[in-house]
């Protein structure tokens, strides 16, 4: 479930698939990750300092920066939001698929 750029900066995947962008000793990622579990989330964790293209993304998103947590949810994305946040987008989309 890799997140995809289409090049215009912009990661996208299927409605409601979660893709956490991270790096070690975050504590804003500890947190998310233990609250995303908490309730029951499945998400795919891409660690920036390992994948170039996933550091690239983020600073693209965040204006040069490499802020994480950055989350992307279908096709939006979330920068150091909370597990509240991240399962009320998820909810969110699951509501606009089931609308179509």
């Amino acid at each position: 479930m890799n997140a995809r750029d289409d090049g215009d900066g912009v990661a996208k995947q299927e409605p409601g698939a979660v893709v956490v962008y991270w790096r070690p000793g975050c504590p804003y990622c500890a947190r998310l990750r233990w609250g995303l579990r908490r309730r029951r989330v499945e998400s795919e964790w891409i660690n920036v300092w390992n994948d170039p293209s996933a550091s690239a993304f983020v600073r693209s998103f965040n204006a040069g920066n490499e802020t994480v947590p950055t989350v992307v949810v279908g096709e939006v994305t979330l920068v150091n939001p909370t597990p509240r946040q991240v399962r009320s987008e998820i909810e969110r989309q699951g509501s606009i698929r089931g609308a179509s």
